[in-house]
């Protein structure tokens, strides 16, 4: 089911892999060089360790993938719920207990929660000769799909599932496949013996294809079993019990999805991704198989649709057929800087810069705390930069040099700050670590992304320093985002969900309710770097991948964290935002915090130049905002909790109202990642120059477009030293200089 693709690499990428005969071969060793860093191979003090055990067969070979919708079923002997949409489904020893939890589908108190799964589900797929398994193991896995193994002695079961599909294709040697289910279900299609049956049980609709030849016996009690099996049997979630519907399912039950893989790439201001199904036909020679696409997908993709869909907590899921299909979805133009247009009191902004400048020493902390302060010093160096104060830019690169440098350094007997690798589990670990980033491999995306970005912004005014200091940085991009299906060190994509089209945040997904993610906006911070850090050292493929990833989370974070079309949220869902995603569900919650600012404000937060996404809407933001206002505290006075991020988030559709506040409350308290130099710097761009356009793309991906009474300002960064031509979706030309350059419609 892995596939074998082949990648390119950045001129550090070399370094990078051929440190892997060091670790595999210097086990004593303290610590393992990268270009002028190294990092450790031994625990630090300050982490936990992570489990010796590892829930996967012999043959799966590589680091062990994390942070995964499924990821419970590596870290425990089975597994927690597990939420491939539309289906649910978790392991257990009697076997796969599966249920649709679709049909039962709520969005009162604050949470969007679908219907039970158990351990009964509505049935379980299980074996004749086993009573009992001792254990499940991850058996196989490709980008969206995978393999859970059920093994005693010679009696096997391995059943193969993944997001979108209705159908579970199951291998048994051994015995015979048993269906168990939660009551005597309706069989309303087939009779004793026959190898397909049609039956609702819960109130939901299943088709069961057993193997030409094959029967099914017991169908007037709770218990099915496959008598003549052929070792392979197939179940369908079905949208109806409509013998049609078990008739057109039919035609794929017996293609067994193998693997699934997908290919992205920028064209022409708009991201084109195809998702790819791999079959191997068990019966008959097709090719085909039905799949549900989430709605971040059908809204971008001209797939043709047969007109049936599945309720999930997602949204609804329309389902289609076919080997896969494409999405084309708008690029959104980044900036790694805001344009001097936006600075309004220049006096004040040098009095803001300044007034941080004083505040460097900071001792060291750990990865969150230390990655979120590295990020505020990245922001500050682009003020600083636009608004002509050079020497207070050195200052704040400086600062950041010689925190990265320290971070990217283990020395012998070092505890922290440094970072560790772990081989068993194929993970870089830093130390400090915090909120569960060690022992349970949290975060890391969230984290790292931090550190990435302020890497970039060093390398964007220091090449010489990327060549490095390099190999470490691409260290830590690989943990969250290995570009190499077949890296040595670390998984493929580690935090981020492809089919599902966002991260994950736990590393083991070790609840009832599937994984989670809640701060979206760091995973987009984190690829915001990736995407610098692949410009700034000519690294096409990283930039390209950090397109990927920050554009497809972009349409799954206003699909499902906002639903900023309202197609999604329950009608009885009485918020317009999510705090935290589950695989199970959305809570209007955090994990730290009741208050409304935070719940919202987590998923603004950092505020960056690539947090001009959130303006895509400006409706919704509108919507958003008023709602928080209506239930803040304190409602309109912003001077408290984190008032000063829904005075930003606001500005996005409102930016007089942000000029304003910050008139009359220049020394406005502050989020902890927060400055008051970028929060004027932001308010004031968008005053003067508009909203965010998103009708207007360009093939340069360095771009932002606004727009105010009816004018448009294009305004577009050049790396390097050369001019360029940049077009845009709307006909407008430009010559880009290096740097900044900033036009309007009417010049």
């Amino acid at each position: 089911m892995r596939q074998q693709v082949l990648q390119s690499f950045s001129p550090f990428a070399g370094i990078a892999f051929a440190l892997v005969a060091l670790v595999n071969h210097s086990a004593k060793a303290d610590s393992v060089r990268a270009g002028s860093g190294s990092y450790s191979l031994n625990l630090p003090a300050d982490c936990e360790p992570l489990p010796e055990t590892i829930f996967s067969t012999p043959a799966l070979k590589g680091a062990t993938p994390t942070n995964q919708w499924w990821s419970s079923l590596v870290w425990e002997k089975y597994s927690q719920n597990l939420f491939p949409h539309p289906l649910a489904m978790n392991c257990n020893e009697r076997g796969l207990a599966v249920a649709y939890p679709g049909s039962g589908i709520v969005g009162a108190g604050g949470h969007i929660m679908g219907g039970g799964i158990g351990r009964t589900g509505d049935f379980v797929i299980s074996h004749s000769e086993v009573p009992g398994f001792p254990d499940t193991r991850l058996a196989d896995y490709s980008d969206w799909f995978i393999t859970a193994e059920f093994r005693k002695d010679k009696a096997i079961l391995r059943s193969t599932f993944g997001h979108g599909s209705p159908f579970i294709f199951n291998r048994i040697s051994g015995g015979n496949p048993v269906l168990k289910f939660a009551h005597q279900p309706v069989v309303w299609s087939g009779e004793e013996g026959d190898p397909t049956l049609g039956v609702t049980v819960r109130g939901n609709h299943y088709g069961i294809y057993g193997a030409k030849g094959s029967g099914w016996n017991g169908i007037k009690t709770d218990s099915f079993v496959n008598r003549s099996s052929k070792g392979y049997f197939t179940v369908a979630l079905l949208p109806d019990a409509e013998k049609a519907t078990l008739a057109r399912f039919a035609e794929c039950a017996h293609h067994h999805v193998t693997g699934t893989s997908f290919s992205a790439k920028p064209l022409n201001g708009h991201l084109k991704t195809e998702y790819l199904f791999e079959v191997e036909a068990m019966e008959g020679d097709g090719k085909d198989t039905l799949f549900a696409l989430y709605p971040h997908q059908w809204k971008y993709s001209e797939v043709a649709l047969t007109g049936q869909s599945y309720r999930s907590v997602r949204g609804e899921m329309k389902l289609a057929k076919g080997q896969g299909f494409e999405t084309l979805v708008p690029i959104q133009g980044l900036l790694p800087m805001l344009p001097a247009e936006g600075i309004d009191d220049r006096k004040q902004l040098i009095g803001y810069l300044k007034k941080e400048a004083a505040k460097l020493e900071m001792p060291f902390a750990d990865t969150y705390w230390d990655g979120k302060f590295l990020g505020k010093l990245a922001t500050l160096s682009g003020v600083a930069e636009v608004a002509g104060e050079e020497d207070l830019q050195k200052l704040f690169v400086d600062e950041i040099r010689r925190r990265l440098e320290d971070w990217l350094i283990a020395s012998k007997g070092e505890n922290a700050p440094l970072f560790y690798y772990n081989e068993r589990w194929g993970t870089l670990i830093g130390s400090k670590p915090s909120y569960g980033s060690d022992g349970q491999l949290n975060d890391h995306h969230f984290h790292y992304g931090y550190f990435i970005r302020a890497a970039a912004e060093v390398a964007r005014l220091d090449p010489a320093w990327a060549g490095k200091w390099g190999a470490m940085v691409e260290l830590i991009i690989r943990d969250i985002a290995s570009t190499d299906r077949e890296d040595p060190l670390f998984p493929h994509l580690r935090c981020f969900d492809i089919y599902a089209g966002h991260s994950w945040a736990s590393g083991h997904a070790r609840f009832g309710d599937g994984n989670n993610q809640e701060s979206s906006s760091e995973s987009m911070n984190a690829w915001y770097g990736l995407m610098l850090w692949g410009e700034v050292t000519g690294n096409a493929k990283l930039r390209d991948t950090g397109i990927f990833l920050y554009n497809t989370e972009r349409t799954a974070v206003e699909e499902y964290w906002f639903d900023v079309s309202t197609t999604n949220f329950p009608k009885d869902f009485p918020e317009v935002a999510l705090g935290m995603v589950w695989g199970g569900k959305g809570s209007f919650s955090t994990w730290f915090s009741a208050d409304i600012d935070c719940i919202h404000g987590i998923n603004w937060l950092p505020f960056t130049p690539a947090s001009i996404y959130m303006g895509r809407f400006p409706e919704y933001v509108k919507k958003n905002h008023d709602r928080i206002v209506e239930k803040r505290e304190k409602g309109s006075d912003y001077n408290n909790g984190w008032g000063d991020l829904v005075v930003m988030f606001n500005s996005l559709q409102d930016s007089q109202m942000a000029v304003d506040y910050l008139e009359k409350n220049p020394d406005c308290s502050l989020e902890g990642g927060n400055t008051h130099a970028f929060m004027s710097h932001w308010i004031h761009t968008l005053n003067r120059l508009g909203r965010n356009d998103r009708t207007v793309t360009s093939a340069h991906p360095w771009v932002n477009v606004f727009v105010k009474d009816g004018k448009r300002t294009y305004v577009a960064y050049r790396f390097g030293n050369s001019v360029k031509k940049i077009k845009f979706s709307d006909g407008f030309e430009m010559i880009a200089k290096p740097g900044m350059t900033v036009n309007t419609s009417t010049e």
